[in-house]
């Protein structure tokens, strides 16, 4: 769903600019809230991750394909401030180095992409968590509900975007229609890969699933026949969390990431997506404009100058993974390190006690 430079005019295009970059500052704030010992290492390499499965489009109707937009999958693994920067790290990747997406429409690809689906979703699935069971599978519904439905939200707020400043002069009964029902399933196969994902975190380390945190159920004994509460076990230190190591879930996932950039993008659909297949029905993209970064060496995920379509494809996607978690990463340790500053340091008499 990247918008083309062109869609939107002038006005509208700087309007959304304005609003995306104040949605991030108070993402950038929110984050260092929500960055510890055990999500800052993972926050740059849920970025990559977007990117990778972003590259694996899958057929939806004839025609037409999808891929995943990510918001839900980043706001339920590390927390909807954060989930909002990673989706924004990976839409400035896609731009400047790949052409994929306008950069006059990088206000509203942020805006459509980042914010409307992590807020949506993320919402959506703390709702969903308060009337559910207190279970690790209920996360799993969660996800897969939350991200079907921010996909249409997703299409639903391009829709408003397009009718408050479209280029071309289309129905916006016809444009509502058309982006809502291709969007709604392509909302079943981010449903599935964010259901898949997090149920795979929450499988071998559930203490890094923000949205899996607090659930934990109090072990119960019984005692002369009735239910007690088992006596806590000692909170581990701060020191003790932090040494858990996270190089086994960090090494997995970059490797995964790096395969399916790599490796599997090359059998993803060629077919164009929900947005590129609406514009082109309904004629959206009458004014598209060339991409100010369609000289670049990477532009359309492929290396200039390799004509081995798999190789150039393939080392593209692997350079995109490698640029986007080395920035992710490094936003993200900048972020951790402000919030280790600001945090005010323990008397000395709270130290010594036990």
């Amino acid at each position: 769903m990247h918008v083309p430079d062109g869609f939107i005019g002038a006005p509208v295009s700087a309007v959304t600019g304005v609003v995306a970059a104040g949605a991030v500052a108070v993402s950038l704030r929110g984050a260092r809230r929500e960055l510890d010992e055990r999500t800052a290492p993972l926050a740059g390499l849920v970025a990559a991750f977007i990117f990778a499965v972003q590259m694996l489009n899958f057929p939806v109707a004839a025609g037409t394909s999808g891929h995943l937009l990510g918001g839900a999958l980043a706001a339920i693994l590390v927390g909807p401030y954060t989930g909002v920067l990673c989706v924004t790290v990976v839409l400035l990747m896609q731009g400047i180095l790949f052409a994929d997406g306008g950069l006059t429409a990088l206000g509203v690809n942020v805006l459509d992409m980042g914010v409307v689906t992590v807020v949506v979703a993320y919402a959506l699935f703390r709702g969903l968590l308060k009337v559910l069971p207190r279970t690790r599978r209920s996360v799993t519904v969660a996800s897969f509900v939350s991200a079907l439905v921010s996909v249409p939200a997703a299409a639903v707020a391009f829709t408003l975007v397009y009718w408050a400043g479209g280029t071309t002069d289309i129905p916006i009964g016809k444009v509502f229609t058309a982006m809502v029902g291709v969007h709604v399933l392509i909302g079943i196969g981010e449903a599935l890969i964010t259901a898949l994902t997090v149920g795979a975190v929450i499988a071998v380390r559930p203490d890094l699933v923000h949205g899996a945190r607090g659930l934990t159920t109090a072990l119960k004994l019984r005692v002369d026949g009735e239910l007690v509460d088992a006596p806590a076990a000692p909170a581990p230190a701060p020191a003790a969390v932090a040494a858990r190591s996270h190089r086994g879930v960090w090494a997995t996932g970059l490797v995964t990431a790096l395969v399916l950039a790599g490796f599997v993008s090359y059998y993803a659909s060629a077919n164009p997506d929900g947005l590129e297949k609406v514009a082109a029905d309904q004629g959206i993209d009458k004014k598209t404009e060339e991409h100010a970064a369609k000289d670049s060496p990477l532009a359309d995920y492929g290396v200039k100058d390799i004509s081995d379509a798999r190789l150039s494809g393939g080392l593209a996607g692997i350079i995109g993974v490698g640029a986007t978690v080395v920035v992710g990463s490094g936003v993200f340790y900048v972020l951790r390190r402000r919030r280790a500053q600001d945090t005010p340091e323990a008397p000395a008499q709270d130290k010594e006690t036990v």
